[in-house]
């Protein structure tokens, strides 16, 4: 029994976490249940996500299944971009320098700064009043 193959890796942006599936297709992407363009409506969004398929010219030669949670539309976005990128690299470890020059494989470590005490937000502070 032969099983299929398939490449898995996980992507990371602020408190979005994307699970990548990727496996010999057709280009099609599947998100959380749900078409590639009905989860992602923006256009520029789904510019970013196939990004790293276009440099490597794999877009046509992977169906993509993802599962992803936590963070806003544009977090996760980032987050699918950072997977898709880790999963070719299991699959031709050659694409690492295509991949690493434009930035796709560093992960984005920036996150939301706490509230302090005595503070609106992080840094906002209270309106001043001399009198």
């Amino acid at each position: 029994m032969v099983d299929k193959v398939s490449y898995k890796a996980t992507g990371k942006r602020k408190n979005a976490i994307a699970k990548v599936e990727l496996v010999p297709g057709d280009g099609k992407i599947i998100a959380n249940g749900k078409g590639f363009e009905e989860y992602f409506p923006r256009q520029s969004l789904r510019h970013v996500i196939v990004e790293p398929l276009k440099l490597t010219g794999t877009d046509k030669a992977y169906n993509i299944i993802v599962n992803m949670q936590g963070g806003g539309i544009s977090a996760q976005a980032d987050a699918l971009k950072h997977g898709i990128s880790k999963a070719l690299l299991e699959i031709n470890g050659e694409y690492r320098q295509i991949l690493k020059k434009a930035g796709f494989l560093t992960r984005d470590s920036r996150e939301k700064e706490r509230k302090k005490y005595g503070l609106k937000k992080a840094r906002k502070r209270p309106q001043f009043s001399k009198r």
